[in-house]
């Protein structure tokens, strides 16, 4: 005989069967509305990145005729999956000004642009890239305004023709663009876009990035907000 026992919550209920030693089921609603849940907050996010990735693999495969396409696929991914986990690593919190006010005030200990540009350097550093060349960015050193990014190139190709990859701008979700048409960061005009970049590379962090030594040691140099 089955008795089927009305739910005390509407989140939860039970069936028990009578005359079969063990077997109860408690609770399968909750942990199923869970599952549910969790997959239809995350489906927007993997469709966005997804569509990220394969477009930032084209434009990196456009930058020059000898860029590998299985390369530029291999950092496309390894960029923005590395910029999500840092997002949850990092504890992020709304937007990335605020995330800055939580590290400033002692809440959190990293989230700041230089961090994600370290991170996400550092994994792309494991790739031993043969057609592609990653930069150091900064726009406004110095200034309460600083931002820092890595800016891929083509092999021989100038800073400024490279393609900026910003972790920190959309608070771990990878930002991408030519640089000479990041409008966010250009030299301001009266109407429309000047086209001149503010961005500038940063040689000695630049260096860092393209020395594929062993390992080194960690780096005590503080961090640029």
């Amino acid at each position: 005989m089955v008795v089927i026992r009305l739910p005390v919550r509407p989140t939860s209920f039970r069936v028990s069967y009578q005359g079969v030693s063990g077997i109860t089921i408690v609770n399968m609603v909750r942990p199923l509305t869970f599952i549910f849940v969790s997959l239809v907050l995350a489906t927007p996010a993997q469709a966005s990145d997804d569509y990220s990735i394969n477009a930032l693999s084209k434009a990196l495969v456009a930058l020059a005729p000898d860029v590998d396409p299985g390369e530029a696929q291999l950092l496309s991914v390894t960029a923005h999956t590395t910029a999500r986990r840092l997002k949850k690593e990092y504890r992020v919190v709304l937007n990335p000004e605020f995330q800055n006010f939580l590290i400033n005030i002692g809440m959190r200990e990293r989230g700041y642009c230089a961090h994600y540009t370290r991170d996400i350097g550092a994994r792309l550093k494991e790739l031993r890239l043969k057609t592609l060349v990653l930069h150091w960015g900064a726009a406004y050193a110095g200034t309460t305004g600083e931002n820092n990014s890595l800016v891929v190139t083509a092999r021989n190709q100038r800073f400024e023709d490279g393609i900026i990859l910003d972790g920190w701008r959309r608070a771990g979700r990878l930002f991408w663009c030519a640089v000479k048409k990041d409008h966010e960061y250009e030299v301001e005009q009266h109407y429309g876009h000047s086209g001149i970049t503010l961005w500038r590379e940063d040689m000695q962090e630049t260096a860092w990035l393209q020395d594929y030594g062993p390992p080194e040691k960690v780096r005590t140099k503080p961090a640029k907000q």
